[in-house]
């Protein structure tokens, strides 16, 4: 966030990332809000994408782009990377130090500076992959 003030706690803003923390996967603002109302919990789907939106602005949640939707994640703070089941939705939290060495690597050959990045890899979780 690039003011300073934080952000008024609510009791809608709260139950999102309660919720949100309690998934173990990637999910859409739909899909959340539909787990708030089935518990119980008054909140309008757009007080949903506004409070993700935040806490994803804030680093208190990951966003990626899958089909043409945005999905969230609760986070830990540290920059990091994802490993992610395309059919279950499983993730894990990656770090990367080769993939950093090659980011800053990369920008500098090419004159940039202060790199960021995202990396999100997508495959089979191994349950998923016995199935198959």
């Amino acid at each position: 966030m690039t003011d300073t003030t934080p952000r008024r706690t609510t009791r809608q803003r709260e139950a999102v990332r309660e919720a949100l923390a309690a998934s173990e996967e990637f999910v859409s603002a739909q899909a959340l809000h539909q787990t708030l109302l089935a518990d119980g919990a008054k909140v309008g789907l757009a007080t949903v994408y506004r409070a993700l939106a935040a806490l994803a602005e804030d680093g208190e949640a990951d966003a990626l782009q899958s089909g043409g939707e945005v999905l969230y994640r609760a986070c830990t703070p540290t920059h990091h990377h994802h490993l992610i089941c395309r059919r279950c939705g499983r993730t894990v939290e990656l770090e990367a130090a080769a993939v950093e060495r090659w980011a800053r690597q990369v920008a500098a050959e090419h004159g940039f500076v202060e790199p960021d990045h995202v990396v999100d890899i997508f495959g089979l979780c191994a349950e998923c992959a016995a199935v198959r």
